[in-house]
């Protein structure tokens, strides 16, 4: 199934033969520090940057089955964000994992993010479409 926007990722996660526990890595776009002429001109036209994780948490399909829901959430903490991206974990046996078992996956995430390794996760702009990153 091609994902196009948050909501397909939550029917799909509601899909799943194990019950899922989304992970969300909010991460705002910064210029670098050093950044030449050409990555000013770039990061100004949105383009570019580096992205910085600036809030993570998990939650299950069920609370935040709208993305104005998860969106809502992240705004009341005062980090702002540009992309969120979004990996899941499944249950065992039924069992949906805790938030206590999604705190090292969720803090690999983070470390992965700032060394540019996206690859792996579903990233969505502010929107929540899917958005395919360089």
């Amino acid at each position: 199934m091609n994902l196009h926007d948050y909501n397909d990722l939550i029917n799909l996660a509601k899909q799943q033969q194990e019950p899922q526990r989304l992970l969300f890595v909010f991460a705002k776009a910064e210029l670098p520090e050093n950044a030449n002429e050409h990555q000013r001109d770039e990061f100004a036209r949105g383009e570019g940057g580096t992205l910085v994780p600036t809030l993570c948490v998990d939650r299950t399909p069920d609370e935040v089955d709208q993305f104005s829901v998860l969106v809502s959430e992240s705004e009341q903490t005062g980090f702002s964000w540009d992309i969120v991206f979004v990996a899941a974990m499944d249950g065992r046996a039924g069992i949906r994992a805790t938030s206590e078992e999604c705190l090292q996956p969720l803090k690999m995430m983070m470390q992965q993010i700032q060394m540019g390794m996206i690859s792996n996760f579903l990233a969505m702009n502010r929107k929540g479409d899917v958005v395919h990153l360089n």
